[in-house]
């Protein structure tokens, strides 16, 4: 699902990455982890197609991502990849439903399309009694749940999760960690997950553990 080569990575003089190398398979879940400064972040945003590395080659789904322009990769983006981000991001202007199918408007999706879709995961986030209320009508925990909605509602062939629990209290990060394996086994998706819970990290399928720019171990942990 992902391959990349001899990534690098500097801003300034800092050189965050350097000769980072990984293929990830499809319907994995790979945790990413490391000290502070390890470029963890860094390295997550590559994937994703959010930052360009300075040298190297990435291919998702069989796309060579190098090789596309701004708006090809925005295209590609919107329709194979979603996005958790440790803060939830949610628009507060908008209730639950809204944010949720605000990515699936983007892509052209009629609204009737996206709010059954939108439902649906709503549903399967145990969210059914919320998708009327606005972000500051909900916990912490739901609002962190609206965003996976979020991010899955295009169906990505591949999530990528930046500290996805690290907002939340451990009852709801648990609920979190463990949604993402009831999802894979749902929709038969990739996940790449960067953490500093090392217990969410070795539920993984494998992890990979980073130190000054490169992934020193991959460890099979489950």
């Amino acid at each position: 699902m992902i391959k990349s080569e001899s990534i690098f990575k500097s801003y300034n003089d800092l050189h965050v990455l350097k000769d980072v190398s990984l293929t990830i398979n499809h319907a994995e879940i790979v945790s990413i982890v490391g000290a502070s400064g390890a470029g963890k972040s860094t390295l997550l945003h590559i994937l994703g197609t959010l930052d360009k590395p300075d040298k190297g080659s990435l291919i998702i789904n069989e796309v060579d991502i190098t090789k596309l322009n701004e708006k090809k990769i925005a295209e590609f983006r919107n329709k194979n990849i979603g996005f958790v981000f440790q803060f939830h991001h949610l628009l507060p202007e908008f209730t639950a439903l809204e944010n949720v199918c605000i990515p699936a408007y983007i892509a052209g999706k009629s609204t009737k399309e996206a709010e059954q879709f939108a439902k649906e995961l709503l549903h399967l986030l145990n969210l059914d009694d919320r998708i009327q209320h606005k972000p500051n009508q909900l916990s912490g925990g739901e609002q962190q749940r609206v965003a996976v909605a979020r991010a899955l509602i295009n169906r990505p062939a591949v999530v990528f999760a930046d500290e996805p629990s690290g907002n939340l209290d451990s009852v709801h990060a648990n609920e979190l960690h463990e949604l993402f394996f009831k999802l894979r086994e749902q929709f038969n998706q990739t996940f790449v997950i960067v953490t500093h819970n090392n217990d969410f990290a070795n539920m993984a399928d494998r992890k990979l553990v980073m130190k000054d720019g490169r992934i020193v171990d991959a460890l099979n942990p489950v």
